[in-house]
């Protein structure tokens, strides 16, 4: 996880994201100091939890309003292999930083065998931005893709042939000003856990497309829950599932509120959830809690 310095809205990214809000009293200063605070609280109520979190502060070399969530612009795996990843907004490519992986190999102990770079799409105006383009089915092998603008089908199918994965791409909409507009990110709409996944299927207006995303999540064993527009506007599909002293589905405040309770039971047959406010984070950046993490599956040397 990514401790900001310098958390702001980020016009370059708002061209896309219909999350992200412009509140004219929220100074940048103001912004950076809810959202600091905000992201303190989140990483102790983790840690409490027992998930071990690595947190390395943001640079002030460069201006990254968006560093905050890190699972966008890379991904680590098992057989120690990391993912780099093509960014749509300029300024958020500035996050990739090589001295952050020297870190997890030199203080941390983990391995980094590969790196497998997929920036080289930027040059051709094609994007893919990590583990929110993409929702990784790591035991199945799957990887749910809704493709949009920065989520481009030819680089999800070069991801999936590097790294041996099956696409399951659809497109995924939402209301924006009365017009279904495409919804930037994958993992907005939807969540894969091991028991269950946590979908608005709703947001898939193809049916035969919808059907396709829930045979796939049947066929892998998934216990569908579903959400509504309403709710996944609320950050309700942004979750993701950790391990500490036990599993954990952990998520926003917001999108915790707007569960119903037979959602929540539903959850928590499979495991205990935590949430967290990230009011500021949401509106001004236009992310939730899934963003914020980028889970570390390297072996350890």
């Amino acid at each position: 996880m990514i401790q900001p310095v310098g958390f702001r809205y980020n016009e370059q990214t708002a061209v896309s994201n219909y999350y992200q809000q412009l509140m004219e009293e929220l100074t940048p200063t103001r912004a950076q100091e809810n959202a600091l605070q905000e992201f303190n609280d989140f990483v102790d109520k983790l840690r409490a939890k027992g998930v071990n979190v690595v947190v390395i502060s943001d640079s002030n070399d460069s201006d990254t309003p968006d560093s905050i969530f890190p699972n966008n612009w890379v991904s680590f795996h098992r057989n120690a292999v990391v993912g780099l990843y093509p960014m749509c907004a300029e300024n958020r490519r500035n996050e990739r930083r090589e001295d952050i992986l020297e870190t997890l190999v030199d203080d941390y102990g983990f391995q980094i065998e590969e790196i497998k770079d997929f920036t080289e799409f930027e040059e051709h105006d094609k994007f893919l931005e990590g583990t929110g383009s993409m929702i990784l089915d790591r035991e199945n092998k799957l990887c749910y893709a809704a493709i949009s603008i920065r989520t481009d089908e030819q680089a999800v199918i070069h991801f999936c042939d590097e790294f041996g994965y099956e696409p399951v791409c659809f497109t995924a909409n939402q209301d924006v000003n009365g017009e279904r507009l495409a919804i930037y990110h994958t993992n907005v709409m939807m969540c894969v856990a091991n028991d269950f996944a946590i979908v608005c299927l709703d947001s898939i207006d193809e049916p035969e497309e919808r059907q396709k995303v829930k045979d796939y999540l049947t066929r892998t064993g998934k216990e569908i829950i579903e959400i509504s527009e309403v709710q996944k506007h609320r950050f309700a599909g942004n979750m993701l599932q950790v391990m500490g002293d036990q599993p954990y589905l952990v998520m926003s405040k917001s999108a915790h509120e707007s569960l119903t309770d037979s959602q929540v039971a539903s959850i928590e047959k499979n495991c205990p959830i935590i949430s967290s406010s990230l009011d500021t984070i949401e509106a001004s950046g236009g992310g939730s809690a899934r963003c914020m993490m980028a889970e570390i599956f390297l072996p350890k040397a």
